[in-house]
């Protein structure tokens, strides 16, 4: 793990995260930006050594919190704030290194019950992961 560049990943999290959407500390610690489609939601993630898990690849919590931040960040935007009551994920492939993009949108949305999907696919387009959710509206 190149220690130097996970300081200053580090460091730059702490200097410049809001507790808000978009600016909270792991999604700058993770390096993510989010952008808005009129029913959608896509982060992008760069994949660094210090996510490895043992086996030297992306750490499936790592993955998993993709997928969430870009549910919750869809939900927020266009429903309001809430609060995952399940996730299911499936892994498909190791991801190693370049940009992972994780994509959302709903699958019902209701006032106080939403169930969306998100999938994560790597720079090549290959999946990677897949996850269904259930959030409550808060």
């Amino acid at each position: 793990m190149d220690e130097s560049q996970a300081r200053i990943a580090f460091e730059n999290a702490i200097q410049t995260y809001r507790q808000d959407f978009n600016t909270f500390f792991l999604a700058r610690l993770f390096g993510m930006s989010v952008e808005y489609g009129e029913t959608s939601c896509s982060v992008t993630m760069p994949i660094r050594d210090f996510m490895y898990n043992p086996q030297g690849s992306l750490h499936g919590g790592i993955t998993a919190t993709l997928l969430d931040i870009s549910m919750g960040h869809l939900l927020k935007h266009h429903v309001g704030a809430g609060a995952t009551l399940e996730m299911n994920i499936q892994y498909m492939r190791a991801a190693r290194e370049g940009t992972l993009t994780a994509c959302s949108h709903f699958m019902r949305k209701g006032r106080q019950i939403c169930f969306l999907q998100s999938t994560v696919s790597d720079e090549s387009g290959a999946l990677v992961a897949s996850a269904t959710s259930i959030w409550k509206v808060l």
